[in-house]
């Protein structure tokens, strides 16, 4: 494979018809090519949707009520109920394998317009009551100061940890936000804490930039909630199924609150652990799917450089005798004609392969340095190092290939037969 004249001899084929060298090459350029720049499409794809949840802990879930579906104990269809604290105490006392449980208020006026005031700067937010656990289930990052605690729960202070938009829209660029108040729905609170969610999903809708979260029992106390509570989030034991708490719970709120055992619509749900599944499964469907056109296409590629090499051989049959009769080995002539074969397949390949790469590092940079990288759900295409490898494997297996049989029938023709073929 490494003697110089035969690859002198190659070239020197190759160059005798460069356009149909060309076009032979372009079938598995572009195979190769399609192969990457759709696999770099769907892990993009991949990466946009799992950044987005892949920080929550991966054993939760959340809960909140919608109407009834089913008549119940005598109370009709369509019933509107709510949770409340004695709810939470509940589960926590019934249902052993709870690591985190958290509750959440959402506040009055949200998405109603101008909610937030400071001076002569007005906002409209997404204001959340919660609990510290909450951040241990829906990650977020303080940015500057602290994020709300156990005594600011004890003692319901008026207290906020704020996002980033919230930051932009009432301060100044250059303003320390810590420590400095604003007016919430006519209540005013003290700015503790800049934050950053680490999930772009805002379990209850908005973006996270744009949120305000406060204690939440400041948020009960300071605007009449009494003991209600609109959503709460849980997280199961280590090792256990955070789906099987899912189940024992919703069993035992329908019976606290006479809710049909088997209406379905009553509690609604979102179970990080099923949902992380679903996403795995597709993305690895897409992946699979990306496999089978990508090779298909380059398999269709490898077929033309096969039927090329065909016509080649039939071209320079005389030239194949002569070396026969000079004492060249079948298995000389077979090397000659899979070398030829797997360096047109992988030049050609490695061409689409480079630009394919080159296409996703364009693309790559253009998502980062435009817009907010938070609300792209299609980021960082890309190929990893062993699809780079495995590309570069069916190359060298699909030139092999698209060489054998070809060879093949060249050393099944006898020396004679290939000099008599030219007339000679």
């Amino acid at each position: 494979m490494f003697d110089l004249d035969l690859w002198k001899e190659i070239l020197s084929a190759l160059k005798k018809n460069r356009m149909r060298s060309f076009m032979t090459a372009f079938g598995v350029f572009w195979g190769i090519f399609m192969l990457i720049i759709m696999s770099g499409a769907g892990k993009a794809l991949e990466n946009g949707v799992m950044d987005g949840i892949k920080a929550f802990a991966s054993n939760s879930a959340f809960f909140w009520t919608e109407r009834t579906s089913k008549p119940y104990k005598g109370f009709q269809r369509g019933r509107r109920w709510i949770y409340k604290n004695t709810d939470i105490e509940y589960i926590r006392n019934n249902i052993s394998d709870v690591e985190y449980l958290s509750p959440r208020l959402f506040g009055p006026r949200n998405y109603a317009g101008d909610n937030t005031i400071r001076g002569k700067k007005t906002g409209a937010f997404n204001i959340y009551g919660d609990y510290p656990d909450f951040f241990k289930i829906d990650p977020w990052t303080p940015l500057q100061g602290r994020l709300i605690n156990e005594i600011d729960i004890q003692q319901a202070r008026k207290v906020v940890n704020i996002g980033e938009r919230v930051v932009e829209v009432m301060f100044d660029k250059e303003e320390d936000p810590i420590g400095e108040y604003l007016k919430i729905n006519g209540v005013y609170y003290q700015v503790v804490g800049v934050i950053k969610g680490e999930t772009r999903v805002n379990i209850g809708g908005g973006r996270k930039t744009e949120t305000i979260i406060m204690p939440f029992t400041t948020m009960q106390k300071t605007y009449n909630m009494g003991d209600d509570v609109h959503f709460f989030s849980v997280t199961s034991d280590p090792g256990v199924p955070v789906s099987k708490i899912e189940t024992r719970l919703k069993t035992l709120l329908k019976e606290r609150h006479s809710i049909a055992p088997d209406d379905l619509q009553a509690i609604g749900s979102f179970n990080i652990e099923v949902e992380w599944k679903k996403y795995m499964g597709l993305f690895t469907g897409i992946q699979i799917l990306t496999w089978i056109v990508g090779v298909g296409t380059l398999f269709a590629g490898v077929i033309g450089v096969s039927n090329i090499m065909l016509v080649i051989i039939k071209e320079r049959t005389q030239e194949i005798g002569i070396q026969r009769a000079i004492g060249a080995t079948p298995a000389k002539v077979i090397m000659h004609i899979v070398a030829e074969s797997v360096f047109l397949t992988v030049i050609a390949g490695y061409i689409g392969l480079a630009l394919g790469v080159g296409i996703l590092e364009v693309l790559n940079f253009a998502l980062e340095s435009g817009g907010d990288a938070n609300d792209i759900f299609f980021r960082r295409p890309e190929i990893s190092f062993q699809m780079a490898v495995a590309a570069l494997m069916v190359l060298v297996v699909s030139g092999i290939f698209a060489g054998l049989i070809p060879a093949k029938r060249a050393v099944s023709i006898k020396p004679i037969d290939a000099l008599r073929d030219e007339g000679i």
